[in-house]
């Protein structure tokens, strides 16, 4: 049975779809079975990964009933994808019938044999489409920049966690808290790493030593349709990805560790 990643924070911009990116190709560089799943309505992910996600079957087909779900997985040189486009943006009105939390477990449950790992890539919202993806997962990795806004955005997660673990998902669990942008040089971002650490600590788990810098090879890499893992596979940002690939792998006791550089 795979495990289920989502990457979340309700503010945008702060590196839940590069992360999610680095994991797949991470992942897969390490011999795991891989499904990304795009829950953002802006279709970064698979945009992310070269597909063209406005001239193919979605997540948001899938989710209708209109689709079975091994239709609309798409292939990828970082692994398989199941991508998103603008259409899902009306999810919060046209799923609203009784159970509509569980839409998303019900698809991937069955598919989820076929994997090691399935990553979700969330939108910057709390929504139906936020709450589907925590009530599928097994853990949360919640990417920030070290900014206060990005730090609010962190600490309003933890009322929706609490009620999905209540409601949906007792076993959910928050992986931990992941600095991207980051430069121990400034003032505000080791302000905010203190930050970060109280607020980790009241979600029952902590900040990733991995610390993601900031590089050119990020920016770039989306333009190429890959991941700054195999764009710039010896870039900083990178040998910081795999640093945090190592940490999450361990979390669930497999692949070994590789070099980080």
């Amino acid at each position: 049975m795979a495990a289920v990643i989502v990457t979340t924070n309700q503010k945008g911009g702060v590196g839940k779809t590069t992360t999610a990116c680095a994991l797949l190709a991470g992942l897969r560089q390490r011999g795991a079975k891989v499904l990304g799943v795009d829950l953002d309505p802006q279709g970064s992910l698979g945009f992310c990964l070269g597909l063209d996600i406005e001239n193919c079957a979605t997540i948001y087909d899938v989710m209708k009933g209109n689709r079975p779900i091994r239709e609309v997985i798409v292939q990828s040189e970082s692994g398989d994808i199941l991508p998103s486009n603008i259409l899902l943006s009306a999810a919060e009105l046209e799923f609203n019938r009784p159970g509509r939390e569980f839409l998303l477990k019900n698809c991937l449950a069955e598919v989820a044999e076929e994997y090691d790992y399935i990553i979700i890539d969330t939108p910057p919202a709390l929504n139906v489409l936020t709450v589907n993806a925590y009530v599928a997962a097994d853990g949360l990795i919640i990417p920030m920049a070290p900014e206060i806004l990005s730090l609010l955005g962190v600490a309003q997660i933890r009322e929706t966690i609490d009620t999905v673990r209540r409601c949906y998902n007792s076993r959910l669990r928050v992986l931990g808290i992941l600095l991207n942008k980051y430069n121990q040089r400034f003032t505000l971002n080791r302000e905010v790493l203190d930050m970060a650490e109280q607020i980790a600590a009241q979600l029952d788990t902590k900040v990733f030593q991995a610390r993601i810098r900031s590089g050119v090879a990020v920016a770039e890499a989306p333009a190429h349709g890959e991941s700054v893992l195999t764009y710039a596979p010896d870039s900083k940002v990178a040998r910081d990805f795999r640093l945090l690939l190592n940490e999450v792998t361990r979390e669930y006791g497999s692949f070994p560790p590789i070099p980080t550089r």
